[in-house]
Parts: structure tokens; sequence; C-alpha cells
């Protein structure tokens, strides 16, 4: 008995053992060990990141191709380290032949890539070296290393020619450009990993410390331009009624032609100066975004983000007047700014606008989305809900996307599947969410799919890259929120984004943040579905009458703790459907036992996930063989 007794307890301590700990990779330990980062989720007593003030001046003069620029960074080391070697992003060298891409690349696709005329450090003139082996950084030898709590000044003169074919950047058309990653930048140099010295590949996006820029743009009469941050000088590059027009669409609640394809013809939009000047700031941000066109017509509106506040943001449209699903597209992405602003993830749109422009890349940027023009106007809304939803993510919170993908991706198809609930109904968002997010994934039985969504996602490609970092943990999200209720995940959300926001979370410190809001240890949770090889695949079983009801065996072969509908049909014709959150699986992640308290006699019962689609739906249902 006391061996036993013994024994049990033993087994107990082990549970509880495994429950409490997360694999946590040797350089992350040592975030922990020096203080940057806590084990309850907040930034450590020594957390630090480095920011850079950003002065950037660009010139476009289509019809040519070429970008030239200069700019000026202050970078500041707010570290504890001494830096001699700063790395330099060179992002649109992924144009060069021959430099890594997980696509193929047409010859209308490939350029020379950024050329860097001239730099300076602290004024001083550097002999500047083209990257070699990994073309899109390089790093720079300061004259005198940079001390912590000091900060350097640099200089950079530059030039490419835009790609002809557009993606996330390049020729929309002949006279139109859409400037992405366009400009030089400090890498970022972190906690737990010291300096970025990724590639950067077509299939990653953004790491970047919040900076502040002022931007300057030059680009001839009759082109108008957006970008990221507050327009600083409207009366100069707009004529009185268009700039009239533009700063009524600020305080607007009614969607106003700032600038017709008709008031386009007619060459009197902008100042008609030879060249324009136009400039804008943004503070405390990660990135800036340049769009021109002399023939993109430009709806403007505004929408209260903060009821508390009454704050309101800018929602612009920039497009060709053929596109017909954008004329409802400040719509769109007023509807989203207050939804997800009041709803999920329930956070104030943290900036002051959005602009909307027609382009090829579904893809958003800070203050900025590049999304493509769809038939389908309902899809057109869908796929801008889901671009505005990544300001939170990784905009807001500044996430390691080239590593850790899931850690916006899957939020912002969180909130996509949440904002089309309301927007078209729970039954077709969930139609859409299981077709576009995860059949994809379950019904694909390669080796890759299984792989832990921890996995980081630069040594990944393909379905098993896309699946983790979209539908797989976007579920478990939406897994998590089922578990906890929507109260109280929230509270641990926001209070996730409160301890993080304008800084670099990573995978650790959203879970601790969870378990410590949450006051549980959900650590059971997180190893199962992010940590594991697992997958969705339940099964039920024969019931067993026991008492005054049945007790029905549920099995978990894929190892995932999902929510599951019991579907339980009686012989007297009626049913009942009981919902199961994943609680179920707390105790045991391999099975469990549904008590079931009737008197009627049960003839069959059926389990659907819902969007959590099961692996294999043979075993799905059992049916009695003496009804």
């Amino acid at each position: 008995m006391r061996s036993s007794l013994l024994l049990l307890t033993c087994l107990f301590l082990l549970n509880q053992l495994t429950a409490q700990d997360l694999y946590i990779p040797r350089n992350v330990q040592k975030a922990y060990q020096k203080g940057t980062r806590s084990k309850d989720g907040n930034p450590g007593p020594n957390y630090w990141q480095n920011y850079g003030r950003y002065s950037i001046d660009v010139s476009i003069q289509p019809p040519s191709r070429k970008v030239s620029g200069k700019e000026d960074i202050v970078y500041y080391n707010r570290s504890k380290d001494t830096i001699s070697n700063p790395v330099i992003k060179l992002i649109i060298n992924i144009h060069k032949p021959g430099v890594t891409r997980y696509n193929d690349a047409s010859d209308e696709y490939l350029t020379d890539g950024t050329h860097i005329d001239a730099v300076t450090i602290n004024g001083a003139p550097y002999k500047w070296a083209e990257p070699q082996g990994h073309a899109t950084w390089q790093s720079l030898k300061l004259p005198k290393p940079l001390l912590p709590g000091d900060s350097v000044k640099l200089n950079f003169v530059w030039h490419y020619d835009a790609s002809v074919e557009s993606g996330r950047e390049g020729m929309l058309d002949a006279s139109s450009y859409f400037l992405a990653y366009f400009y030089p930048r400090v890498a970022v140099f972190d906690d737990y990993k010291g300096w970025d010295r990724m590639t950067f590949t077509d299939a990653q996006e953004f790491y970047n410390d919040f900076n502040d820029y002022s931007l300057t743009v030059h680009a001839p009469k009759n082109f108008i331009v957006w970008a990221t941050g507050d327009l600083q000088n409207t009366q100069e590059v707009l004529q009185p009624e268009y700039a009239n027009k533009l700063n009524q669409s600020l305080s607007s609640d009614e969607i106003i032609h700032i600038a017709t394809a008709k008031d386009l013809e007619s060459k009197k939009v902008t100042a008609q100066n030879d060249i324009n000047t136009w400039k804008w700031t943004a503070s405390n941000i990660t990135d800036v975004t340049v769009a021109i066109s002399d023939h993109y017509v430009w709806d403007g509106s505004s929408v209260v983000v903060d009821n508390n506040t009454q704050r309101r943001a800018s929602v612009q449209a920039a497009y060709k007047e053929e596109a017909k699903d954008y004329q409802y597209m400040v719509q769109f992405g007023k509807h989203a700014l207050s939804w997800l602003s009041n709803n999920w993830p329930g956070v104030p749109y943290p900036f002051s606008k959005t602009t909307i422009v027609l382009g090829q890349a579904d893809m958003e940027y800070p203050m900025m989305v590049n999304d493509n023009s769809f038939p389908d106007t309902n899809f057109a809304r869908f796929v801008v809900e889901h671009e505005i939803a990544h300001t939170w993510f990784p905009f807001y919170m500044g996430i390691n996307e080239h590593r850790y993908g899931f850690m916006d991706e899957a939020w912002a198809t969180t909130f996509e599947y949440l904002i089309g609930s309301a927007d078209m109904g729970k039954a077709k968002a969930t139609e859409l969410y299981k077709a576009f997010r995860v059949n994809g994934w379950i019904n694909d039985a390669n080796d890759e799919e299984d792989l832990p969504i921890i996995t980081p996602g630069n040594i990944l490609n393909g379905p098993g890259l896309g699946n983790n970092e979209y539908g797989k943990a976007s579920i478990g999200y939406l897994a998590m929120k089922d578990y906890l209720g929507d109260d109280l995940f929230r509270k641990c959300l926001h209070g996730y984004m409160d301890r993080w926001h304008g800084k670099h979370p990573m995978p650790w410190d959203f879970f601790y943040s969870f378990n410590d809001i949450s006051g549980k240890n959900l650590n059971w949770f997180w190893n199962s579905w992010f940590f594991s090889n697992g997958y969705i695949d339940l099964a039920v079983e024969e019931p067993k009458a026991k008492g005054n009801g049945y007790l029905i065996p549920l099995k978990n072969i894929g190892g995932y703790p999902a929510p599951v509908d019991l579907m339980i049909s009686y012989t007297d014709g009626t049913s009942d459907t009981l919902h199961q959150t994943p609680a179920i699986w707390e105790s045991n992640i391999h099975e469990t036992t549904i008590k079931v308290a009737t008197k009627k006699k049960i003839s069959s019962i059926s389990i659907d996930g819902g969007i959590f689609v099961d692996a294999d739906r043979k075993n799905n249902s059992w049916k009695s063989v003496t009804n």
C-alpha cells in the first residue's frame, strides 16, 4: 500500500513537472539569466531595445524606374553591449540575380539591387564594400566602438531601379509605383540573439526596431504621393480645393472623393511646380512605405477608433477607377478599424490613418495596405480585413516575423475569422476559414505538416511554413479562447499586449504572460499545440451505461487539445448537442470520458469540431446496433 502510494505520488509530481516546463532554447535561457526577460511573461528589469531617428529623402520621376535617396540615421545603443559592427539591411537586393529566394524570379522581377553611392559615419567618409554571399545585409566597421548609452550618426546615399514586376513593391503600372523595404536600415540588435543577420527571402516579412521617421518624397507635378505617417505640408503639394477635401475627410464620417478620375485628367490636383516635395512624419513605428501615381483616384473618410477619447483615424484608398471593389474600400477599411478596435483584439487602432493602395501584393505595412482587386467584393473585404488586422501584430507588437511568424500571421488570421463571423455570419465564416486556412493542412498527411509550430520559420518552406504560421497556430489561439472563455482570454490578450507593445516579444513572453495573467498553468496546452508534432484527430467510442446516464469515451489520437461538439441522438427521436472545451484534455491529453446525465436511451453519437477539422472522420461517430 505504501509503495503504491509512493508510486502514485511520484507519477503525479512527474506529470506536474512535465506540465510546468516548456522547451526554452539556450539563447533564450540566457535572456532570463541576464534579466532582460522574466518567466512571468513581463519584460525583465534589464530589458532594453535600440532605437533610431531616420530622416529619409527620396526622389521618383516616372517614367524613369530610378528611385534615388539619401538618409541620415542617428542610432542609439541602449544595450549593455559595445557595438563595433552594426548590420545594415539592404532588402531591395532580393531582386538581384542569384540571391537566395524561395520562388522563381522572372526577368521583370530581377534588377541589380541597391547601389550605395556614399556612406559617412559621424560625418567622416566610409569605404563601402558590397555584400558578399548574403546580399540583403552588410556589416559596417565603426571607426570607434559605440558604447552603451551612446549614439552614432550614419548617412547613406543610394539608388535602385524599381522592378517592372510588382510584388510587395515595384511598379504597379507604367506610372504607379509602390516603395517598400526601399531604404538602407540598421538591423535589429536584440537581447537574445544579437544582430539580425538573417538573409531576407521572399517568404519573410518584418523584424524592425521602433524608430522615429521624417520622410520627404520628391515627385513630378500631377503625381499624388501617399505614405506612412502624417502629411505635414498639405497646402504646399495640393491645390486648395483638394487640400480642403483631404482635410475634411480626416474628421468626416462621409466618404469623400478627394480626387476623381476627372479631376486627375484636368491635371490641377497637385501644386504645379515641376517637382513637388511631400513631407511626412511618423513616430515610434517600425517602417515606412510610399505609393505614387498620376491616375489613381483618391477617396477618404475617418472613423472613431477610441470611444473613450473619441480619437479618429483616417481611412484612405488609392486605386484605378475601373477597380470596382475599391469603390467600397474606404467603407471596408472604416468597418475594419472600428470592429477590430472595439471587439478583437479590442485595442484602439494605434495610428492616425491607414491607406489602402491597389497593388498586387495582398500585403500589410505600417499605416499602409497593398492589395489586389478582386471580382468578388466580399473576398476583397476579407483580404483587406486580414491586412489591417496586422496593425496590431506585428506593427504594434514588434514581432520577429522572420523566425516566429505565427506570432503575427496567426493572430491576423484569428481576427479575420472573428470579424468575418460578425460580417457574414458564423456559418459562412467557418466555411471560408476551413477551406482557406485549415483543410489544406489537416488533409495533407506529409511529414512536414506536423512539424511543431515553434520551429523557427526561417528554416522552413512551403506548406510546413505556411500552415504553421497561419491556420495551425490560429486555431490554437481559438482553442485557448474556447478554453478560457472570452472574458479571461481578453484579459490575457490585453495584458500581454500592454506588456509588450512597442517592444520585441518572443513566443515564451506570450506563453508565460497568459499563464501569469490567467493564474493557470497552461503549459500542458502550449506543449501539446505549439511544441509537439500533433494534429487534430479525435474519436468517439461506444458509450457505457452507468447510473442515471452514460460515460462516453473520447480518444485524442492526434494529440492537439481541441474543443468538440458531442451530438447525441436518442431512441425517442430527440437529440442534444454538448459543447466540450479543451479542458476535457487537461488531465490526460490522450483520452477522456464525458458524463451524460439522461434517462433516455442513446441511439447514436457523433462529434464535430467545426473549424477544428478532424484528420480522420471515419471514427467520429458511433451507432447502436440494437435500436
